[in-house]
């Protein structure tokens, strides 16, 4: 794997820094910088998937050190969410390196929340390296919960740890006001009307990365000016036309965390529930992917001759072998050595792709749209 440099064990940080000191030492790098020759304007799209997100953690991390690689907008779900708005923060703040310290200090304070929660694996998972929880007392307790009960129920206080977590690593203010480098868009799904709801950079709030990240059986809907919002990988995961309609660049990098395929039928319930759920929040960004191929077909064949729609180049960063390993429960799993491991196959993922497709950036596809999603 690369990128080993970070300690496996750390102490609880009085060295993690907060969001007012943590990048004021790159307070004068902007972002972007002059562009080098070369460069490239990418669009991200970041998928949800819990602790998951690490692997995407681990992908920023590395296209934030190709100086030839410049985000325009990023369109992100659930943990990609969080990740697009520290990572956003961070370059405002710092340029390059501060993104990719924010990034870190983020998932460090979510490290640092899962110590004091009772979802820990069990000793001899650690001892074996497994990083689900199906064999711990505390997650098959709250798993039996959260069939019985809904969150109003056994979490009527509505505490959610992320919402401390945030507000330790990004000034959403200062991100408001101050001229952010990058497009956000962040999705939710409205709760009453079943549509998707795409939050703006003058509407990201503590409350609207919440909200895409807001799991039903978990959370308390996320109520923003009177309308309730759960989860944006119900209906876009992550959306694509903000980066269409609202951006210059045509290359949509989209960072795969669920698995499109499983070879293997799934035959118990945690199995069968688990595919469920990659099936629906894969939904949405295939039924975008239909719209995309349709579109670029026209385009090609000739039949749209008069420029008003643009042909987009999509790729895709995935890990299925490695992410279609991992249960379900490891999405609440924190432990720091399964974070930094997640982040090293995102790195890893990244340095190859970069490595076979840079020049492809801005001048074709690097993923068969039809073959993967159609």
């Amino acid at each position: 794997m690369l990128d080993k440099q970070m300690p496996r064990k750390h102490k609880m940080d009085k060295d993690t820094p907060s969001r007012e000191s943590e990048n004021h030492s790159h307070e004068a790098e902007a972002y972007p910088a002059q562009p080098k020759a070369g460069t490239r304007a990418i669009n991200l799209a970041l998928q949800g998937g819990g602790a998951h997100g690490a692997f995407t953690w681990g992908v920023l991390d590395r296209l934030l050190e190709n100086e030839r690689i410049v985000f325009e907008g990023i369109s992100a779900t659930s943990a990609g969410a969080m990740n697009a708005t520290v990572t956003a923060y961070g370059l405002a703040r710092g340029g390059r390196p501060g993104a990719r310290q924010a990034l870190t200090n983020f998932w460090r304070r979510i490290s640092h929340a899962g110590e004091f929660s009772l979802l820990q694996p069990t000793w001899f998972d650690r001892l074996t390296g497994n990083r689900a929880l199906e064999n711990s007392p505390a997650y098959l307790m709250v798993d039996m919960m959260t069939r019985l009960l809904s969150p109003y129920q056994f979490n009527p206080m509505n505490y959610n740890p992320l919402r401390e977590v945030l507000g330790q690593v990004v000034d959403f203010e200062a991100l408001r006001t101050h001229c952010c480098p990058v497009k956000l868009y962040l999705s939710a799904t409205n709760v009453r009307t079943g549509k998707v709801k795409v939050f703006g950079n003058d509407e990201i709030t503590v409350d609207s990365v919440l909200a895409s990240s807001c799991l039903p059986f978990l959370f308390q809907a996320v109520e923003i000016d009177g309308e309730s919002y759960w989860d944006g990988g119900y209906m876009g995961n992550p959306a694509i036309y903000p980066l269409i309609y609202h951006c210059d660049s045509r290359d949509v990098m989209i960072v795969h965390i669920n698995p499109l395929e499983r070879k293997e039928m799934p035959h118990s319930a945690a199995e069968i529930l688990n595919r469920i759920n990659e099936i629906s929040f894969n939904s949405s960004l295939m039924r975008e992917m239909r719209a995309i191929n349709f579109v670029t077909d026209l385009i090609e064949s000739g039949a749209l001759k008069n420029g008003s729609l643009k042909k987009m180049h999509i790729h895709g960063l995935s890990a299925e072998a490695e992410m279609s390993k991992l249960s379900v429960a490891s999405k609440l799993c924190a432990d720091w050595e399964f974070l930094t491991d997640l982040r090293d196959i995102g790195r890893a993922t990244a340095e190859n792709w970069l490595a076979a497709n840079f020049d492809n950036l801005g001048q074709q596809s690097t993923i068969d749209i039809k073959a993967t999603y159609l």
